[in-house]
């Protein structure tokens, strides 16, 4: 992943829709890069056992673009998500240098 565009952390769960064709589950995440690319960005997909039934590792170019990105993801109707946005150590720890004293 690139060290420039902004990082969101995507906690997925699959809506009775999503495990309803589980089976095109795989084309799905493959459509799911493929869109994120489109909105200058990239996605990493991984399948989870637990709370989530997926996490995506995203990169996009702003807040505003991730957002319309996880809009048109949702409006095909297969997932719901949970985003957080996330800083590498090396960037927040240059966010928390420039904190007042």
């Amino acid at each position: 992943m690139c060290d420039s565009l902004p990082r969101y952390v995507v906690l997925v769960n699959f809506t009775d829709q999503g495990i309803g064709h589980i089976r095109e589950s795989p084309k799905r995440a493959e459509a799911g890069r493929k869109l994120a690319e489109k909105y200058g960005g990239r996605l990493q997909v991984y399948y989870a056992m637990g709370e989530y039934d997926g996490v995506y590792v995203a990169e996009m170019p702003s807040d505003e673009v991730m957002t319309q990105y996880l809009l048109a993801l949702a409006s095909l109707g297969n997932v719901r998500t949970k985003t957080l946005k996330v800083w590498t150590e090396t960037e927040a720890a240059d966010l928390i240098s420039k904190l007042p004293q």
